[in-house]
């Protein structure tokens, strides 16, 4: 598949998300008739992400479009006056949520390719009566922001989607200020999954997955110039969690189960730019 054929998918599935949520449109990429990791279902890797205090003073259409799989700004260090980017920042939940935490001396970001989800987006800022955030259209490779001019990049199971993540990487580099910080939620592969198991299971958490393993993550980190790498697990996926998709697939869960089992996480990763 192109890359291209790959962000087209990207964006229909966000665009139909976004919709489905404002009441256009019930239909949604991938096998199942399901929204793929989407919030109306109650799976292990878009539930319970946000506890009640966080999202209580959000609009109900920002937690209802989240399409994430962890919870970055619960885990990343915001402080105020910082500036936030948040790449692929659907409809807008982690930018009014980092918004808040830097205070209007700061400002949060968001990066989306998707018209229908920035629209969203933007009306869920003006229900929340948050000021200090901007939404950028846009895609992530080539992020349209100018070097050394944000704090804190985060993202929210966004770039295991990109079909070029070497760039994705470059370009938060470049964009982050000497002694910036990249906080953010990703879908991780532990160790070696036999392929055509692989694209069912990245098929179930997020229609078009492309995960990486955690020793390549934190490679492609290096080579972009980051440092102080870390990978922590958020949350560990069994084949047991996947049994229904699986079922409709015809692949027996219980029989992939030990080349499946933990070798799927969504994962906090943290780095940092060098200081200049």
């Amino acid at each position: 598949m192109s890359d291209e054929s790959i962000k087209e998918i990207v964006k229909q599935k966000y665009a139909l998300a976004a919709l489905r949520v404002t009441g256009g449109d019930a239909a949604c990429c991938g096998p199942s008739s399901e929204c793929c990791g989407s919030a109306a279902s109650a799976d292990p890797i878009t539930s319970n992400l946000y506890d009640a205090g966080q999202i209580s003073a959000l609009p109900s259409e920002a937690v209802a479009a989240s399409l994430g799989c962890g919870n970055p700004t619960a885990l990343a260090e915001l402080r105020p006056g910082e500036i936030v980017l948040d790449l692929g920042s659907g409809g807008g939940i982690d930018v009014l949520l980092s918004a808040r935490r830097v205070g209007p001396t700061g400002k949060a970001y968001g990066l989306d390719m998707t018209d229908e989800m920035l629209a969203l987006a933007r009306a869920n800022q003006a229900k929340a009566g948050v000021e200090n955030v901007e939404f950028l259209r846009g895609e992530i490779e080539a992020i349209p922001l100018p070097a050394d001019s944000v704090d804190v990049i985060i993202s929210n199971c966004v770039i295991n989607l990109s079909a070029d993540k070497d760039r994705v990487f470059a370009e938060a580099f470049r964009v982050l200020k000497p002694g910036g910080r990249f906080a953010v939620s990703d879908v991780v592969v532990r160790g070696s999954v036999p392929s055509e198991i692989r694209k069912s299971v990245e098929l179930w958490i997020g229609c078009v997955a492309g995960a990486l393993e955690d020793q390549e993550y934190r490679a492609k980190l290096t080579r972009a110039g980051f440092e102080a790498i870390d990978l922590e697990p958020t949350r560990i996926y069994r084949a047991e969690d996947a049994r229904e998709f699986l079922d409709r697939e015809g692949i027996d869960a219980g029989a992939i189960a030990p080349a499946v089992d933990g070798k799927f996480i969504s994962a906090f990763v943290r780095a940092r730019k060098p200081p200049s």
